[in-house]
């Protein structure tokens, strides 16, 4: 997995990447398509680790935190159990988050009688591994499950939404979803990085050609309008109307794909404010 780090719709995907990279990009299409390709793989597949903000803390000092192996990826994640009751919330950050980052919803739902489960996604936060894909974030979510479950309801927040759209389909069982300002076309957001290195359009399909030879199924099977078609439960979709890093489109296709699906559109928050 360490050789092949991709499907993180989201990374880098509302800024551009600084000119030595683009610099880099270049020189190595320039000598080979291959050697680019790798190279957008692993700007794809690093996230930033931010240092826990002071706003974030309180949770982290009230939680009981616990490390956990994903043994398919054989990495340990570290886990915030919040609160006490029978009804648990699973909560899913997005790229180059961490698992203290939705601390206010966190804080609500203790109000309302619910148990919070949150993590520090692989590659992120505390967590072991220097790079990680969604892959990898599903992987961590069906584990969780077998640990902590079952949950009443998942909260995933961008590629957290995306990913509990696809867990779903691999057997994680749920009441409700609910995303916040996740992205759709996995496709979409390859060419977008591609593009922002000034790589050529052959370098995203050679992006995708490697990920159907190491996983065996074409990257767009994981795009959130895709997943939707196989969730039979309920899911609230939110999006914001000026949400710059992931376009509207994407709560849209997904709510016409979902048996049981409703779209709540906020306005002036952006992707990371909502």
């Amino acid at each position: 997995h360490d050789a092949l780090p991709i499907l993180n719709p989201q990374q880098n995907s509302g800024a551009m990447f600084p000119r030595k990279y683009i610099r880099v990009a270049k020189l190595l299409q320039f000598i080979s398509h291959g050697l680019a390709t790798r190279y957008a793989i692993r700007l794809f597949g690093t996230p930033l680790r931010h240092e826990r903000p002071e706003r974030e803390l309180a949770m982290m000092k009230s939680a009981q935190v616990s490390w956990i192996e994903v043994p398919e990826i054989k990495k340990r994640i570290k886990v915030f159990s919040y609160g006490f009751s029978k009804k648990k919330v699973l909560m899913v950050h997005g790229w180059s988050g961490r698992g203290t980052q939705l601390y206010r919803m966190a804080d609500k739902l203790l109000e309302n009688g619910y148990m919070v489960i949150s993590f520090d996604a692989p590659a992120h936060g505390d967590s072991e591994g220097k790079t990680t894909l969604m892959i990898e974030f599903i992987y961590a979510v069906l584990t969780l499950q077998k640990s902590y479950g079952p949950f009443t309801a998942a909260i995933g927040h961008s590629l957290g939404g995306l990913t509990l759209l696809n867990a779903v389909s691999q057997g994680l069982n749920l009441e409700k979803i609910i995303t916040i300002g996740s992205g759709d076309s996995i496709n979409y957001f390859l060419k977008e990085l591609t593009d922002k290195l000034q790589l050529k359009p052959a370098i995203a399909k050679r992006m995708d050609r490697l990920f159907l030879k190491a996983f065996g199924s074409p990257l767009e099977n994981y795009s959130g309008s895709n997943a939707a078609k196989k969730v039979t439960i309920p899911v609230l979709i939110v999006h914001d109307k000026d949400d710059k890093e992931v376009p509207v489109s994407c709560a849209q296709s997904i709510r016409q794909n979902l048996l049981i699906g409703q779209l709540h559109m906020t306005s002036g928050l952006g992707h990371r404010r909502i």
